[in-house]
């Protein structure tokens, strides 16, 4: 950024769509394009001799594709790395979630034109995401890392979870920007049999979350699902809060999905599975809110803290964006904050300590 701009390269293998893109970052000010290519080969030659600060990555392009660039660049020369994909075909956007895992830090619905009804509104999270990957530090990527291994919890944490003998019968997780690798490498670590329903709210673009839900039945031993209304939800079992919906649990333990209005402008609202889970699970809950911008769910992480629950919020180091989780913990709503790739072992811990279940 020696001019005070932020460089971006675009690789997008239809040049109409390259140069609309083009187009567009440069209207906002603070962005300048210093190159624009049609294939992933192209996007990694430009990255070894001209090192932007962020790249705008599509998936399906000749030559080399958007994971493999992505997997390439990640290796040799990191920097952040957005995806940009129009398609919301399961088989698209799992290559897409494959990108992150390689080490993308977000994805984006491209804006398809200005007579799209919602392309003002896309338009804008574009840009803006642009600009705050931007300042994200990211490290180099080798063979994707595996979670902790699982292991009892630290005595003077076990000391700390024995203060109430409540069970823990309903796991809520909440992520927004850099979430889907961090969420899969959770899940990743949780054992088939592990004993308690999981319910997630990821922020994430509109179309995204069958293929989303497909990568990650593909990459974990857990069974993962699209809510539905009504649906009592299982242990070992993980439940994605749909597109434009809020979730959350019911008195009777059913989950509920509902349009009421958005909260932090958000629909699907961590704030509101929280609130739920602390309002009908109290200490019988735990929360554990991830990377992402803002500070949707924060204070209800602290509502669930003070109803008895156990409560995580993921570290400064680890997260792509600390907004939510950095929020939650000024807010003294977290009991634990922990690297991403500690969460699934204390999670682990934490249920079966509380369960009264032990592993041998």
């Amino acid at each position: 950024m020696t001019d005070g701009k932020i460089r971006v390269l675009v690789a997008e293998d239809s040049a109409v769509t390259r140069m609309f893109l083009v187009h567009l970052l440069e209207s906002d000010p603070q962005i300048r394009v210093i190159g624009a290519v049609g294939d992933g080969q192209a996007a990694l030659d430009f990255v070894i001799k001209n090192k932007p600060d962020v790249v705008l990555m599509d998936i399906h392009m000749p030559r080399m594709d958007g994971f493999e660039a992505t997997r390439r660049i990640m290796e040799t020369q990191p920097l952040p790395i957005i995806i940009c994909s129009a398609s919301a075909k399961a088989k698209d956007v799992v290559i897409t979630f494959q990108a992150m895992e390689a080490g993308a830090i977000a994805c984006i619905e491209k804006p398809l034109g200005r007579e799209h009804s919602d392309f003002e509104a896309i338009a804008a999270h574009l840009l803006e995401t642009v600009k705050l990957m931007s300042e994200v530090k990211v490290v180099r990527r080798t063979v994707h890392s595996r979670p902790a291994s699982l292991h009892s919890p630290h005595p003077t944490q076990a000391a700390q979870w024995q203060r109430t003998a409540a069970q823990i019968k309903l796991v809520g997780i909440g992520a927004s920007t850099g979430g889907p690798p961090v969420l899969q490498t959770i899940l990743a670590g949780l054992p088939k049999d592990f004993p308690a329903p999981v319910l997630v709210v990821q922020h994430i673009a509109h179309g995204f979350l069958a293929g989303m839900a497909e990568w990650l039945n593909q990459t974990t031993g857990l069974q993962i699902h699209l809510a539905s209304y009504g649906t009592t939800p299982l242990p070992g079992h993980v439940y994605l809060a749909p597109d434009d919906f809020h979730m959350g649990i019911g008195a009777g333990g059913a989950i509920v999905l509902t349009r009421e209005e958005p909260e932090n402008h958000l629909r699907p609202a961590v704030s509101f599975l929280f609130r739920s889970l602390a309002e009908a699970y109290g200490p019988n809950a735990l929360g554990v809110l991830l990377t992402g911008m803002g500070k949707d769910g924060a204070a209800e992480l602290k509502l669930m803290r003070e109803k008895g629950a156990i409560t995580i919020a993921q570290d400064r180091e680890s997260s792509v964006v600390h907004g939510m989780p950095g929020e939650a913990i000024a807010l003294g709503g977290a009991t634990q904050v922990l690297p991403a790739d500690k969460i699934a072992a204390a999670l682990v811990a934490l249920v079966n300590h509380r369960n009264g279940i032990s592993r041998n």
